[in-house]
Parts: C-alpha cells; structure tokens; sequence
C-alpha cells in the first residue's frame, strides 16, 4: 500500500504541548483515527489529566526549550521500536504557542519577547531532534501552526508575529531539508514538513466563558485536528513546505 492510501493509523506521532485545548483535540483525534500518540509537556499534572480525557495515550515530560532533554527524549523514543537506531517516529505536531501583546512597539516588553521565542526555541529543538527519524519513516510528518499575521502584521503584535515568521522560515528550511536529503539519495519524497495557518483557535471552553461571543474568523481547534490527520492522506509531495489556511466562519 502506498502512503497515500495508508492514512495515520499504525503510525507514531509525537505532540509537542500536548496539554492545550488543540493538543487534548489533536490527540484525540489521532488516537481514534488508529496512531499511537506520544504527548509531551512540561507538567505532568497536565499530562495525567489529558491522560485521562484521552485513554491510549503515552505522555512524557519534557522541557521542550532545552535543547539537551529533547535530543534525549528523541533519542529514546527512536530507539524503542525493535530497538532501531533511527525511526520509531512518524509524525511530530508542534502545538507550543500562546499569544501576548503589547501596546505599540515600545510596548514590546522582553517578557513577551521571551515567552514568544520560546514558540521558536521548541520548534527548533524538536525538529532538529526528530529529523533523522521523520526522513526514515515512508510517511514522516511534521506540521507547526502559524498565524494569518505573519502577512499582515500589527505593532501590538510584533513580537507573537516575528517568533510566527521565524518558525515559518525554519519549517520551509526543514522542507528543504527533506526535498535535498531524498533526491540524494535518488529516492521518493516520504516526509513533509507543513505550515498550517490561522487567525486564531478557538475551543469549547472559550465558547462556555463568553457565550456572546462569536469569535469571527477562528479556527476551532477540532477543524485543526481533523487537518492534521489528514496529512498522512495524501502524497509528501503535495505537503512539503506547502502553507495551509485553516480558515473559520
């Protein structure tokens, strides 16, 4: 069977800030669609109740924003499948983010900037990370979320903006990567890197707490979900690089 028609179950998907609202949705939907979903977080608190809300889960904790940890924990979940030295792992979903203003641009606190670059800074780390084992899977994934602003930013959001373009530019390098690393080999592409985007998430909670809101425009977090299963539907080649609006009503 080829990767087209396989679809994500069987596979081994990594969620990286797998205790938000998009990550309890994410590996929900993954789970029923057949993978098995690895969640990492910082708090294990978090992780054992998503844990419960989610059955089948595996849930490790991690500082994503340690370079040193996570190339441990991809080092570990590499190797324990039949003990292979790379592999083990066919997708990885970046799901670390948040959002803080400021007003202007000397409002642009380095508080901000920092929780911001972290986005980035996990990004980077897993990626790096996991490479070798997405580009030896037949179906390797990785997808980030960005946002709508990149191509229209604001000054209150400068710096949630620039950490959203930074972790574009990287994933179209990753893409790179992938598209460089098969033709050397003179093999099909198997792996892609995706830029999902969106103006915002929006969960049910969010709806419970402001029930007059209507939060035009968002992207509610199981239409993310049901996107991210769907990249193992269709071929590397039409995903790698590639950056899909995720529009809401």
């Amino acid at each position: 069977m080829s990767e087209e028609t396989n679809g994500v179950r069987g596979r081994r998907v990594v969620v990286a800030g797998a205790t938000s609202a998009s990550g309890t949705a994410v590996c929900t939907a993954l789970t029923a669609a057949g993978a098995t979903v690895i969640a990492v977080g910082t708090s294990a608190e978090k992780l054992d109740a998503l844990r419960d809300r989610v059955p089948g889960v595996r849930t490790e904790v991690c500082d994503l924003g340690d370079s040193a940890a996570v190339d441990a924990l991809a080092a570990r979940l590499m190797g324990d499948r039949a003990g292979a030295a790379v592999g083990g792992v066919d997708g990885l979903i970046h799901l670390v983010g948040g959002w803080v203003g400021g007003k202007g641009i000397p409002g642009q606190t380095d508080e901000a900037w920092e929780a911001m670059e972290r986005g980035f800074r996990t990004l980077r780390n897993t990626t790096r990370a996991f490479y070798p084992a997405l580009l030896a899977s037949d179906a390797g994934r990785v997808a980030f979320v960005s946002s709508t602003t990149v191509s229209a930013p604001t000054a209150s959001g400068a710096s949630y903006t620039a950490s959203k373009a930074a972790g574009e530019s990287w994933m179209r390098s990753v893409a790179d990567g992938f598209r460089r690393d098969a033709a050397s080999r003179t093999a099909e592409l198997t792996t892609a890197a995706t830029i999902f985007v969106v103006k915002a998430l929006v969960d049910d909670g969010m709806r419970a707490a402001d029930p007059s809101k209507t939060f035009p425009g968002f992207t509610d977090v199981a239409a993310l979900a049901d996107a991210i299963v769907a990249l193992w539907t269709s071929p590397a080649s039409e995903l790698n690089g590639e950056r899909i609006p995720l529009t809401g009503d």
